[in-house]
């Protein structure tokens, strides 16, 4: 199963792929895979409860609103603003998203 990438814009998203065949096709060394990646993929950070809930609060969305963009429960996004539980994977890139382009980019 392939993962689903999120590029920093359709011409990264070109260079990238063409990168992963050329690895594939043992062209160019997996460190120079890893320096593709760096510079065409979005990158990806820790949120911190505070800065969930100023995204959510810069947005002007409630947790319910935010919960659906998200693709997860309004109790999750209600305990990643609290410190009990924190976000990963999909989520994680998603925030990251919203945090770079705004709520817009994945609505």
């Amino acid at each position: 199963m392939q993962k689903n990438k999120t590029y920093k814009s359709e011409a990264l998203a070109a260079v990238h792929e063409t990168a992963a065949d050329m690895y594939a096709a043992g062209v160019i060394d997996k460190q120079t895979m890893r320096r593709f990646d760096e510079s065409c993929l979005t990158p990806i950070h820790e949120f911190s409860p505070e800065e969930i809930r100023a995204l959510r609060e810069r947005e002007q969305v409630s947790q319910t609103v935010f919960a659906y963009h998200l693709n997860v429960s309004r109790k999750s996004v209600s305990q990643w603003e609290r410190g009990e539980k924190k976000p990963g994977g999909t989520s994680l890139k998603l925030l990251s998203l919203i945090a770079r382009k705004g709520l817009a980019s994945i609505a």
